[in-house]
């Protein structure tokens, strides 16, 4: 499939600011299944320093600085990006968990040694109470480990509730696990804690996903959103992806932006201001297909 994501990102202030520094990520990078034919981004007012680097875990991050007298920032990024299926999963056919536990700790391949890095608590994805005993449910001794990770995935769409009001960005996966709500940030947090528990390499998915209206509906144009899952690795199969809000292994429809340890590592936007008073922020995704 061939999508137009359109990402607009407005901040609105009370009173003037007079400088504002920010970190962006928002332009996809390419990976196995994707791959990025147009990117642009455009900023209103132009900044006086732009710069493109490429982070730690190799995705695209833009530091720009607006450096003049402004009541109003606008980012918007515009990018065309071709997905692909993915190849046919066989989960009862992946290694045991503990097996793979052994084959990280071991990390006797560069591959291997990358994914380790996954395998720890993260500043947002601390170690808790209870987050390995609603885990272990899922993987009983032998278990394969896509299997396992399957059915945690399963398990969390039936017993949680998708809730904007249940969690801010800084929630603990611990209160996660006991309120049973959050949105889809929450729900990947909690998902890589119970398989990093375990001993095994998960890492958090930053990009978008293509909503369909009911039949007959015109689509809004902005009423898409971000979205997040995880990637879990798996030794001769290499990362692979499950949205635990939506309870499916993303294919076409699911466009990556961005990965890390945690929302953290891959933040939209993160930075400061100095003045500006109060401001509001506003979002508008549009994800759309490209015939």
């Amino acid at each position: 499939m061939k999508y137009r994501i359109t990402h607009t990102t407005t901040y609105q202030y009370s009173e003037p600011a007079s400088l504002s520094q920010n970190e962006l990520f928002f332009t996809p990078r390419a990976t196995a299944r994707q791959q990025v034919l147009q990117s642009q981004l455009s900023f209103d007012p132009q900044p006086q320093y732009l710069h493109r680097r490429i982070d730690y875990f190799g995705n695209i991050a833009h530091v720009f600085m607006v450096q003049q007298p402004h009541s109003r920032l606008t980012l918007t990024a515009a990018s065309v990006v071709r997905t692909a299926r993915n190849s046919r999963l066989q989960p009862q056919a992946t290694p045991a968990w503990e097996e793979v536990g052994r084959r990280l700790q071991a990390h006797a391949t560069a591959e291997e040694l990358d994914a380790y890095q996954f395998v720890f608590a993260s500043p947002m994805i601390a170690e808790a109470p209870g987050i390995r005993d609603y885990a272990r449910i899922s993987f009983p001794p032998g278990t394969p480990v896509l299997a396992g990770s399957i059915d945690l995935m399963r398990r969390m769409f039936a017993e949680f509730a998708y809730d904007k009001t249940a969690s801010t960005v800084d929630t603990p996966v611990a209160q996660v696990l006991a309120g049973r709500r959050g949105v889809c940030q929450d729900f990947a947090h909690l998902a890589i804690a119970c398989l990093r528990s375990l001993g095994l390499a998960a890492r958090y998915v930053s990009g978008y996903l293509e909503t369909l209206p009911p039949p007959g509906t015109p689509k809004l144009v902005g009423a898409d959103a971000s979205h997040a899952w995880l990637s879990l690795y798996v030794p001769g199969a290499g990362w692979i992806d499950l949205d635990p809000t939506n309870n499916v292994v993303p294919g076409e429809s699911h466009l990556t932006l961005a990965w890390g340890r945690d929302y953290g590592d891959v933040a939209p936007v993160r930075g400061v201001v100095m003045g500006g008073g109060a401001h509001t922020l506003a979002v508008a995704v549009d994800v759309a297909r490209v015939d």
